[in-house]
């Protein structure tokens, strides 16, 4: 067994972090997978999102590395590297903050909103952490609060308690007390400190998605009956260069976000996705399941059936658990027309060409509104319109139709 390898210098993790970036503007596709037989009439399809409109400087925003997107009612705030955007779909206008403007910060890696107050988190990459309220923004920062360290990754709102993932651990600051709790490894079972997300389930439990650590759940019930609220879920073979068994646990202690749905997890680690129903772990390589990559940056999941990975090749989507249906989502970098493929354990069951999809392979942030698909990425925001969306699958869908009626002819042949 070997010891558990510490993790990057924070020098080092910024300087892969620029150079994922930058490499976005290079970066090809994943390669294809094998050509398989294909009926013209597939059966039992999984929505395909084959409409989309793209967001960038152009249209407004005040940069296209997109770091962060949450949707709320007809809004939707967008997180970049050089301010904050919020998106008003009712009317298509973007306003946007930059430091000019009264932002602490310029770049915004996390965001949450309140549901009773509307108030605005955002995490701060290198300047802690910013509320807009009221058209005002506060800022907290390790010199006049209690937060950790002022790298901050992840947000989350949880009643009147805000949650921060931080570098060097997380905190929970109440909002009616003030009080800021710091957990690292001197209370929290963390070997390693670096927290890249946090979520919330809604209801009593809290995660943290931990480099090194795996995902820590918080429970908030047991921590009201004064016993200790803490579960950590950990690779079980404990090994950092592979894999042993796939679905004996986490599949990576490597943990870049959580996303919790029902009594069911969607966890995204550098090295594969998982899910997790309280029972059963179930995990998913590029390799085995259709998905663009395995390193992942974040998770969201719509049920507990239906989740999607933002990954450094494409956007992933787990359409269908119980059938095993995946949807790959890439841009193509030459003709820069989208592709969607769908696959059923592994499969490959069908192509989509289109005129638009993702704006970019290298997706950074992806968030579910109600039918629809907002995806960040590393030249812009595409927005993902669920016309006609369903769950599951379905036989013979709607916009299987529509796409073979606006299909490009096949190249050589003559338009009748």
């Amino acid at each position: 067994m070997l010891p558990l390898r510490k993790p990057l210098t924070m020098a080092l993790r910024c300087f892969l972090t620029v150079t994922a970036l930058v490499a976005a503007g290079t970066a090809g596709e994943r390669p294809a997978a094998p050509a398989t037989s294909v009926s013209k009439e597939v059966k039992g399809l999984p929505y395909v999102y084959t409409r989309w409109k793209h967001f960038t400087t152009t249209e407004g925003l005040p940069n296209d590395h997109i770091f962060a997107v949450k949707a709320d009612g007809p809004n939707v705030w967008v997180g970049t590297e050089d301010g904050l955007a919020c998106i008003d779909k009712r009317t298509g206008k973007i306003r946007s903050w930059t430091e000019k403007d009264g932002l602490p910060w310029k770049v915004v890696t996390g965001i949450d909103v309140d549901p009773k107050t509307g108030d605005v988190w955002l995490a701060l990459f290198g300047k802690g952490l910013a509320r807009l309220s009221g058209g005002r923004f506060d800022h907290f920062h390790q010199l006049n609060s209690g937060l950790v360290n002022d790298v901050v990754y992840g947000v989350a709102v949880q009643g009147d308690n805000i949650w921060v993932a931080t570098t060097a651990g997380a905190n929970r600051y109440n909002l009616k007390s003030g009080q800021w709790t710091v957990f690292t490894d001197k209370n929290a079972p963390m070997e390693e400190i670096w927290n890249y997300a946090v979520s919330y389930d809604g209801k009593d439990k809290v995660y943290l998605a931990v480099w090194g650590s795996g995902c820590l759940e918080y429970d908030l019930a047991k921590e009201k009956a004064g016993v200790n609220p803490w579960k950590p879920y950990l690779d079980p073979d404990r090994e950092m260069e592979l894999d042993l068994y796939r679905d004996d646990g986490i599949i990576h202690v490597i943990v870049t976000g959580v996303s919790p749905v029902g009594n069911v997890l969607w966890i995204a680690t550098y090295f594969g996705t998982c899910r997790y129903d309280g029972r059963n772990w179930r995990g998913f390589y590029a390799s085995q399941s259709g998905l663009p990559s395995d390193f992942t940056n974040n998770v969201k999941a719509r049920t507990a059936d239906e989740a999607y990975f933002a990954m450094d090749k494409g956007l992933g989507a787990v359409a269908d658990f119980p059938t095993e249906s995946v949807v790959s989502y890439t841009r193509d970098p030459k003709t820069l027309r989208g592709k969607a493929q769908v696959y059923r354990a592994g499969k490959l069951m069908k192509v989509v060409d289109m005129e638009k999809a993702v704006p970019h392979s290298f997706i950074i942030a992806v968030d579910t509104d109600g039918n629809d698909l907002w995806v960040g990425t590393g030249k812009g925001l595409g927005w993902g319109i669920g016309t006609g969306y369903y769950p599951g699958v379905k036989d013979n869908p709607e916009w299987l139709t529509a796409v073979e009626r606006t299909a490009s002819p096949t190249p050589g042949a003559t338009k009748k």
